[in-house]
């Protein structure tokens, strides 16, 4: 694998990470990130579609006009996520149950959207899919981090095996509430985004302005 590809991979893992980074895709971080297992099934649909709905685009990218570009992307990634939802369905019933909707709103997920304009129109095919790729995989570390926090904090257990014995069921463990709230998401989205912005300083954005400190003999003059 050349340098391009590993850096096309392994930049959004950290350094460019959708979620932790450019602080895109939000809301399925609030809504399925309750659990393990939607997460992870969310996590594979997005980075399929991702990376082959890239790769896709790509191909075709010469022959599509500029003032209808929005649709066709759109329409092969709804394509994408249809064939994806079906999967889901035969597969995982119950989980694709408990996705409902957000399976269907990747068609308008600001990651699927942004890498497919900023990228895949302007690249090779398989450039284009190991962008897909590695962005795909950047989401899925986030979205997981968050689900595992979350479900094992919030509910004791962790892909339903329980690790904290819940004191209802004798156990030791009292369940963190916020943890299964909306609000929990933000708490540890921000922990998390400052933990890695104190490891990666170079990610710290500068200030937008800055306060002047006036010295005496200017502020009398």
């Amino acid at each position: 694998m050349t340098s391009d590809a590993k850096t096309l991979i392994s930049e959004p893992l950290i350094d460019d990470n959708p979620i932790t980074y450019q602080i895109l895709a939000l809301c399925s971080a609030l809504a399925v990130t309750t659990a393990m297992w939607p997460s992870l099934l969310m996590s594979l649909a997005v980075t399929g579609v991702l990376a082959f709905g890239g790769a896709v685009i790509s191909a075709i990218r010469q022959q599509i006009p500029d003032n209808v570009r929005i649709v066709v992307q759109m329409t092969i990634v709804a394509s994408l996520v249809i064939v994806v939802d079906q999967i889901l369905k035969a597969y995982a019933y119950d989980t694709s149950r408990v996705l409902s909707v957000f399976v269907s709103l990747i068609v308008t997920n600001c990651i699927v959207l942004g890498r497919i304009e900023a990228f895949a129109m302007k690249n090779g095919v398989t450039a284009s899919f190991l962008d897909g790729l590695g962005n795909g995989l950047g989401y899925s570390l986030a979205l997981l981090s968050i689900a595992a926090i979350r479900e094992v904090l919030g509910s004791g257990t962790f892909f339903g095996l329980t690790v904290l014995p819940l004191v209802r069921d004798g156990g030791w463990y009292y369940p963190n509430g916020l943890m299964i709230l909306p609000p929990g998401v933000f708490l540890i989205v921000g922990l998390m985004i400052w933990a890695i912005r104190t490891w990666r300083v170079e990610q710290v954005e500068a200030p937008e302005f800055r306060i002047r400190h006036v010295h005496r003999s200017e502020a009398g003059a």
